[in-house]
């Protein structure tokens, strides 16, 4: 059985090379992009059963990218891999089509577990966030 494919998206390359690091001895790598429309352009040329991106990115940013690759590929599934923290980051992810949620200081702890999770069809919030991103009527959202 051929391992899942995974596409990854960010602005800075000691990130993607750790993220790859982590992932290419249980997934296939399918590619790298390093913007958002870097991203939906190879994720619709590749079809990858996986994207784990950024936020924040060049161009365009990884929730707006989320949303025009779900359009063209709903089955796709969606991880983000970001430095935001804030509950409004989060629903915003989430209701751009994303299934997980890892903060990039908890990437050692989290990705392996998230990436199965999603793969799975679960959704995977970072242990710290998941009681904060419920509480959907936070009057400090951005």
């Amino acid at each position: 059985m051929k391992p899942p494919r995974i596409l990854l998206a960010d602005d800075h390359a000691p990130t993607l090379e750790g993220i790859s690091a982590i992932l290419a001895p249980h997934y296939e790598i399918a590619g790298s992009a390093a913007d958002g429309r870097a991203l939906v352009d190879a994720a619709l040329r590749l079809n990858p059963d996986l994207i784990i991106a950024d936020i924040t990115m060049p161009f365009l940013s990884g929730i707006e990218a989320a949303r025009q690759i779900k359009e063209s590929l709903p089955g796709t599934k969606l991880l983000f891999v970001t430095m935001h923290s804030s509950p409004a980051y989060v629903r915003a992810a989430l209701e751009a089509g994303a299934a997980g949620y890892v903060l990039k200081s908890a990437v050692l702890e989290d990705l392996l577990d998230a990436v199965q999770s999603v793969l799975r069809g679960r959704i995977f919030v970072s242990p710290g966030l998941s009681n904060e991103h419920l509480e959907r009527d936070s009057p400090s959202d951005p």
